[in-house]
């Protein structure tokens, strides 16, 4: 095995979340090598919006910021929201937050997936301790002597301290591991589009409560909103069958018509919505991160937030075991990073999985009491902030 092929870390996955693990640790010293199976799609300006967007609570902008990429991207095309309204279609009663009540610039950002990831894979790029492998998939995971050795499609054998997998969902690395991934199925799905609308977004997300599933309009840097509206399997299935006129009425009807009408839409894209955990974090020298340990309900934007919280998380304890001289990819050292982030992980799936069952159901009596919720919320000012400051990543 050739030196080039022993490394610190091994980072399978070059989305957003193995994009910003893999930057960290180069620019941390580590030597990394990052395994992706496909090189990402490269992010043009003159490339409409990505359909798939990220709501950065104020914690990830940091991250990437710390990461040195946060100027490229933002210098491109983000969308800040300084504001965020939330209400229910079945009672009055609204939760409202405001950035200068916090004395900050935005609550968020909205940020097309493919730009950040195009950004960490150029910057990865540039890292003289980083060393891409692509395309390349592993097929085999083998632990002993203090090391972990991960064997590529091509035959090539790379043997670091410890592997890191944030390759999605459908984990291939997790799934050698033998970690259980289970949860439930939500028979409903997301339906994402861009719109137009007759009165500007103002800079807020709004989020509308209905029987069938929130729905969101996120303000994207071009003065148009980016959707994402949950509607049952069925319902979703009718709703993208509509040509777009009608998509639209439909659309601001269930918006409540809060910025006018719908006057232009984009094309439409759909994807299912799950609950995934998995069983635990850690084997051996092997860890997962992002979307390969946890899959949340979108209702409240916070997937690709909890990704990046891993990142911050396990940067951290791999980079004090390393400063005090120890192995970083021992298993003592990575169950801290699995006692942190599993907690918070599985603490807000159900979190969110108990909020979609609270709202979804046509029942007056619910809905009336939902809206006696939220007006009292937004009337006690500890509690707001309390929700901002979760939502932010600062509790």
């Amino acid at each position: 095995m050739s030196r080039r092929n022993e490394l610190d870390a091994i980072v399978v996955g070059a989305g957003a979340v193995g994009g910003a693990m893999a930057l960290a640790l180069a620019r941390d010293g580590f030597d990394v090598a990052l395994v992706e199976a496909r090189e990402p799609q490269p992010w043009r300006i003159d490339d409409d919006v990505d359909l798939r967007v990220i709501a950065l609570a104020p914690d990830a902008r940091a991250l990437l910021d710390d990461l040195g990429v946060w100027t490229s991207i933002a210098e491109r095309r983000v969308g800040p929201y300084r504001h965020m309204r939330v209400w229910d279609a079945l009672a009055p009663g609204e939760l409202a937050f405001d950035s200068a009540e916090r004395g900050e610039a935005a609550l968020g950002w909205i940020v097309e997936n493919r730009l950040v990831q195009h950004v960490l894979w150029q910057a990865i790029g540039a890292e003289p301790v980083a060393r891409i492998v692509c395309p390349s998939e592993v097929t085999a995971i083998e632990q002993a002597h203090g090391a972990v050795t991960a064997t590529l499609d091509d035959g090539t054998r790379l043997r670091a301290k410890l592997l890191i997998a944030a390759e999605g969902s459908e984990s291939s690395v997790r799934s050698m591991l033998g970690i259980a991934f289970e949860g439930r199925d939500y028979a409903q799905r997301a339906i994402v589009a861009h719109v137009v609308t007759e009165r500007p977004h103002e800079g807020t997300a709004w989020q509308r409560f209905q029987p069938g599933g929130p729905l969101a309009f996120l303000p994207l840097a071009d003065g148009r909103s980016s959707i994402v509206w949950t509607l049952p399997d069925a319902a979703a299935a009718r709703i993208l069958a509509l040509d777009d006129d009608a998509f639209r009425a439909e659309l601001g009807c269930a918006f409540d018509f809060r910025l006018g009408a719908i006057t232009a839409t984009s094309a439409r894209a759909t994807f299912p919505l799950r609950m995934r955990l998995a069983s635990n974090y850690v084997s051996g020298r092997c860890v997962l991160a992002g979307d390969a340990a946890h899959v949340v309900h979108p209702l409240a934007g916070q997937g690709m937030n909890l990704g990046l919280r891993d990142v911050a998380c396990l940067r951290r304890v791999v980079g004090d075991a390393r400063r005090r001289g120890g192995d970083p990819g021992s298993t003592h050292v990575l169950r801290r990073y699995e006692r942190e982030r599993r907690s918070e992980n599985t603490l807000a799936a159900h979190a969110l999985n108990g909020i979609e069952r609270a709202f979804f159901t046509d029942s007056a009596l619910v809905g009336f009491i939902r809206g006696i919720g939220l007006s009292g919320t937004n009337r006690i000012a500890p509690i707001r902030r309390l929700l901002g400051d979760t939502a932010a990543g600062r509790r």
